[in-house]
């Protein structure tokens, strides 16, 4: 891909936005355009060219690029409908088309098809990072595709990000993605009811952090994300638990390995236990609140059930009974940490 090439970025939201205007600040001509009328006025505040329309931003673009909430919305817009032709039949033959959504692997490669089919190119990259990230350049990129094609857009990632892994063909980029969040949202459970346990046994946070840090129990959730405030200063449980990145994008990308999980036969148990608990934390209140805080809402539903004595069996706290796996992509995509 040439430098300076025409990119139609698709979706301005809290990451896009950052992500669109770092692009305009490095010399890409950057046209784009998003749905909600609010982060067209934002981006068009802050110096990012905006089309009237996807099409009319897709028009003549070297590179589209999409960030939308989830794979059905990437599906329908490559597609289009009644209303008007898509974005694969509006571009150019030969545009690459680089989705950086988080989406289910089996609907990226669908779009990697799509796309293939129609004569165009095509890479998975979603991202990790969070808005701070995106606003940095920063962000992490996990990508999927062909070789030639992922080093067509490269020079582009780098802009954006500071580290970029090609993860193998069409959907690795998801793949990798999914599976690195499943351990995250995973573990971040597991050390807030670490500490949880500890205040009950009489461990001061900083005891446990420092003996746990240094031990086997060492993971990022507890030495870059610790869920209690003190141990970690630059954590968001120091600020009260602003995102960072937010639950209820967590309990999106688990019901995302959940559904991996179901499509493969894999029989995963902890992934779709943490995806009932993100879940039922975002729907009662916790959505908009790192994913870190599951913490208070473990601390909580103890104190509410008398959790002192190990009287209640372990399957009825905190809502943690085995969960209906089911499939939902429901959250805006903000990114994700790494």
């Amino acid at each position: 891909m040439p430098e300076k090439s025409r990119v139609a970025f698709l979706g301005l939201g809290h990451m896009g936005g950052p992500m669109a205007l770092n692009l305009v600040r490095a010399g890409y001509r950057v046209a784009g355009f998003d749905v909600v009328p609010e982060a067209l006025q934002a981006a068009r505040a802050q110096g990012i060219p905006v089309a009237g329309s996807a099409l009319e931003a897709v028009d003549g673009a070297d590179v589209v690029l999409t960030m939308f909430p989830s794979g059905g919305h990437v599906l329908d817009a490559y597609l289009g409908g009644p209303d008007g032709p898509g974005l694969l039949a509006a571009a150019a033959a030969g545009t690459i088309f680089l989705d950086c959504s988080t989406i289910n692997v089996d609907e990226a490669r669908e779009a990697a098809r799509l796309a293939i089919e129609a004569g165009h190119r095509s890479v998975d990259a979603p991202v990790s990072g969070g808005v701070v990230g995106a606003e940095a350049g920063t962000l992490t990129f996990q990508a999927g595709g062909d070789v030639a094609d992922f080093q067509a857009v490269l020079p582009l990632l780098e802009v954006m990000g500071k580290r970029v892994v090609h993860c193998g063909g069409h959907g690795a980029g998801q793949a990798a993605k999914i599976c690195n969040n499943l351990i995250l949202g995973v573990s971040m459970i597991a050390v807030s009811e670490a500490f949880v346990l500890g205040e009950e046994l009489g461990l001061t946070h900083q005891a446990l952090f420092d003996v746990a840090s240094a031990a086997s129990g060492q993971c990022w959730a507890l030495t870059t994300n610790c869920p209690v405030p003190g141990p970690v200063p630059a954590s968001p449980a120091n600020r009260d638990y602003q995102p960072g990145f937010a639950a209820a994008l967590m309990a999106k990308d688990l019901n995302l390995a959940v559904n991996a999980l179901d499509s493969t036969g894999v029989a995963g148990q902890m992934g779709p236990l943490a995806a009932r608990i993100y879940d039922r934390f975002a729907a009662e209140g916790g959505a908009g609140r790192d994913f870190s805080a599951i913490i208070t809402d473990i601390r909580d539903s103890s104190q509410v059930h008398g959790q002192h004595d190990g009287g209640d069996p372990a399957g009825e706290r905190a809502g943690t009974q085995l969960p209906d796996r089911r499939r939902t992509t429901t959250a805006h995509d903000d990114g994700s940490p790494e």
